[in-house]
């Protein structure tokens, strides 16, 4: 079953992230046209377009042009493999495991979509918090997420609201998207787990950024990715580090 995962539904699904990392900030419809070469146009064809397997045969070429192909499409589309299956060891194949993999994929698009544009989509963020406090309608507190539909909202609340506060207290110092990203992680995992992703991802973010720094002199790096590692570590790990904490 696990390689069925990765290979069926990671890998696949992993493919259709990259369309979506590669369209969603410069508004293209992610529908159609059909996938195409970024670099001469050329639509690509069903054989070229195999996620992993057609980059090693075409030696990260284009087919067409010759064109390079950037490595981070078989790294999403293998990470999102990796995660998947960890999530189905974790959970197991129950009904829930759906919204689980909806919020795994959502943090790897807004991650590359931050790094590469610094922004955070509310086509992604947005529908997130509602497909949250919809689980939240059935999941009765399975393994650590929340409890109840008033759990969510609050971790909808104290999610986003802490965050809002540092953006107000910063003067704009913490932008929009990264709120509203909080917010569904709030509206997954509760109020705690929302708390921590932001202690995660700031402790990450923090050496990450002392190091590209040191190297580049770069002070400004976007806050998405080591917000979206939290909500990662939360999800699979969070209700242990909670329970390790207040014990």
């Amino acid at each position: 079953m696990e390689v069925l995962i990765f290979l069926v539904l990671g890998l696949i699904v992993g493919s259709f992230l990259n369309v979506c990392i590669y369209r969603i900030p410069r508004k293209i419809s992610i529908i159609k046209p059909a996938s195409f070469c970024p670099g001469c146009g050329n639509s690509i064809k069903l054989w070229h377009n195999i996620p992993v397997l057609s980059f090693i045969l075409l030696k990260g070429k284009c087919a067409y042009c010759g064109s390079r192909i950037s490595f981070r499409y078989p790294f999403v589309e293998i990470l999102n493999g990796i995660l998947y299956v960890l999530a189905y060891l974790s959970f197991g194949l129950t009904p829930y495991l759906l919204f689980i993999l909806i919020f795994i994929s959502a943090m790897i698009v807004v991650s590359f979509i931050d790094i590469d544009f610094q922004i955070i989509p509310d086509q992604i963020s947005v529908p997130l918090i509602f497909i949250g406090f919809i689980f939240s309608l059935f999941s009765h507190g399975y393994t650590g997420f929340v409890s109840d539909f008033k759990e969510s909202l609050i971790g909808i609340v104290v999610g986003g609201g802490s965050l809002l506060i540092v953006s107000i207290i910063s003067k704009g110092g913490m932008g929009g998207g990264d709120i509203k990203l909080n917010a569904a992680v709030g509206a997954f995992l509760g109020w705690k787990a929302a708390l921590l992703t932001i202690f995660i991802g700031s402790l990450i973010g923090s050496i990450v950024g002392i190091i590209i720094f040191k190297k580049t002199g770069n002070r400004k790096i976007p806050f998405g990715p080591f917000l979206s590692i939290g909500a990662l570590i939360c999800l699979f790990l969070g209700e242990k580090i909670l329970n390790w904490y207040f014990g």
